[in-house]
């Protein structure tokens, strides 16, 4: 019996108990940022009028002004979703930043995760696409990368949407209802699977809550929301999204038919 209900609980939404709390309301705002999201994939498939020029100073978070702006629009441009473009370093752009950095191989660790520095910026200048695992898997997929964090949303085989996650970080952690017992390891299992539904809103589980979850494996795995998303794999098992993303992202989800990919499980 343990067993099973260790299996059942390896993320936050692995539970028989949901309650949803009361649903998100997309108003103006995320209107907005789906609009924004859009646009920016769609300016992503074609090359840009002419060379981008980067910033010349270091930029780190909290930064604000024109040097940042430039950045927002380029990896919006690029498919990686930065946010409105406000010129201030703030969480949309540091999670854009954290999944550029993925794809393009620049070191990370505590202290540099969110630093821009020349090396990012020439990348910004020359960037190289996403690891295509299953170019065969359907035009419009998803591929979940475990080895560098990153979820890509394909759109007529061509990255649409590029984001930073955070997938099981393999530890063990106490069952809910049983604090002497651990449940785990906390495991983003690989393999193909499809979107199968969505539920708006705050789901409480007794590991706490999933936002706005898309669910992949029955009512146990879902790509959702929760902040704060870490730079690292820190996840029970699910997929997790920052916030913002997460009111829209379901939109860009055709629940059903989707299909996702999952691989790399992360050591």
């Amino acid at each position: 019996m343990r067993h099973s209900v260790q299996r059942w609980l390896f993320c936050a939404g692995a539970v028989a108990a949901v309650g949803v709390a009361a649903a998100l309301q997309a108003g103006p705002a995320s209107a907005a940022r789906v609009t924004l999201a859009s646009r920016s994939a769609q300016e992503a498939q074609a090359a840009p009028a002419s060379p981008y020029v980067p910033p010349t100073s270091t930029l780190y978070l909290g930064n604000h002004g024109p040097a940042v702006s430039s950045v927002e629009q380029r990896l919006n441009q690029l498919g990686y979703y930065a946010g409105p473009v406000d010129g201030k370093y703030g969480p949309d752009l540091q999670e854009a930043v954290w999944a550029f950095k993925e794809v393009q191989g620049l070191p990370l660790n505590n202290a540099t995760i969110s630093v821009m520095a020349r090396p990012f910026f020439n990348a910004l200048v020359n960037p190289r696409q996403p690891y295509a695992r299953y170019p065969a898997g359907g035009p419009n997929r998803i591929e979940i990368n475990q080895n560098i964090q990153v979820l890509v949303l394909y759109r007529n085989n061509a990255p649409y949407l590029i984001l930073h996650v955070s997938t099981g970080g393999r530890y063990y952690y106490p069952c809910p209802g049983d604090a002497a017992a651990t449940c785990g390891p906390a495991i983003t299992p690989d393999g193909h699977y499809k979107a199968l539904s969505y539920l708006q809103g705050d789901i409480q589980v007794p590991l706490g809550f999933m936002e706005n979850p898309v669910f992949f494996i029955g009512r146990a795995y879902a790509i959702h929301g929760g902040d704060p998303v870490p730079w690292y794999p820190a996840s029970h098992g699910c997929v997790r999204i920052f916030s913002d993303a997460v009111n829209w992202f379901h939109n860009d989800v055709r629940i059903g038919v989707t299909q996702i990919y999952v691989f790399g499980t992360a050591p």
